[in-house]
């Protein structure tokens, strides 16, 4: 039994999907340029395939899992379960006016042409709003639209702006925050769920590793209570005498969202010698 994986065969979410595998300790046999390449040390065969299209083949079985971004998951709407966050691809869907007007909310768009890739989502927005607006499907570049008389409003995904700044836009209104997630078909089957349970384990070991740093740090015995009431670690902090007397080694391990703020506080508690290690696995 192998899992059947599908991603996107081009862009930015194949390769951090790639990534992840690799980082997972997932060899991905060679799969440039073909539709399907198999995993050398782990049940996984992957599927190269179109983004939009990966809802419909994971909701028919042909591949049992996806990875694909949330906006496509919920425009498309088909029968998969959220089975994962993987926490790249993170993106923004949002109107976006004319940097010259001012949009007041959702009453702005009553009346409009709203171009879109994503007629299913900006629908059910107008729908939860009560508002009638005339949607214009077009894939891609649909920034322009205002500019050649399309349309009045765009309504597209957004990473940091600049798109729409060159082509005169503002984003005024998000009414949805995307990454990547995984998907799976309802109903997978229990040979397959324990091999998707292998995959995830695998992969939230990264995604803590990512999220954490490993400390190493001298500290006086004489603030040590002190010093390591700043690091919970996972457990405790592991403490080791060093040669020179009254002063110890620190190990822990910190939260990146906090990194910086302890970093000042064992400082100021009197730590010396702190040694920040990146973590490449992490195993609870």
């Amino acid at each position: 039994m192998r899992l059947k994986l599908a991603i996107q065969k081009s862009g930015r979410l194949h390769d951090d999907s790639m990534k992840l595998l690799k980082e997972s300790g997932i060899d991905i046999g060679n799969g440039v340029n073909k539709l399907k390449a198999d995993a050398t040390n782990f049940p996984l065969d992957l599927f190269f395939l179109r983004d939009d299209d990966i809802p419909q083949y994971v909701e028919d079985g042909v591949a049992d899992i996806g990875f694909v971004g949330e906006n496509v998951v919920y425009e498309k709407a088909k029968k998969v379960e959220v089975a994962y966050e993987l926490g790249f691809g993170k993106c923004r869907l949002s109107f976006a006016v004319n940097k010259n007007e001012s949009f007041t909310g959702s009453s702005f768009l009553a009346g409009k042409k709203i171009a879109t890739s994503y007629p299913v989502l900006v629908q059910n927005y107008l729908n939860k709003n009560n508002i009638k607006a005339e949607i214009h499907e077009i894939s891609g570049s649909v920034e322009i639209a205002p500019g050649i008389g399309l349309a009045d409003v765009v309504c597209d995904l957004v990473s940091s702006g600049s798109t729409l700044f060159m082509n005169g836009l503002k984003e005024a209104e998000t009414i949805l925050h995307s990454q990547a997630v995984l998907i799976k078909k309802a109903g997978l089957d229990k040979e397959a769920a324990q091999i998707l349970e292998r995959l995830l384990f695998r992969i939230e070991s990264v995604k803590k590793a990512k999220r954490n740093k490993y400390v190493l740090l001298n500290a006086p015995n004489a603030n040590l209570d002190k010093i390591i009431s700043l690091l919970p670690g996972m457990k405790s902090p592991t403490v080791v005498a060093l040669a020179t007397p009254g002063w110890s080694s620190v190990h822990s391990v910190i939260d990146e969202s906090d990194f910086w703020e302890i970093i000042e506080q064992l400082k100021l508690a009197g730590a010396e010698g702190i040694l920040v290690v990146p973590i490449e696995k992490m195993i609870l």
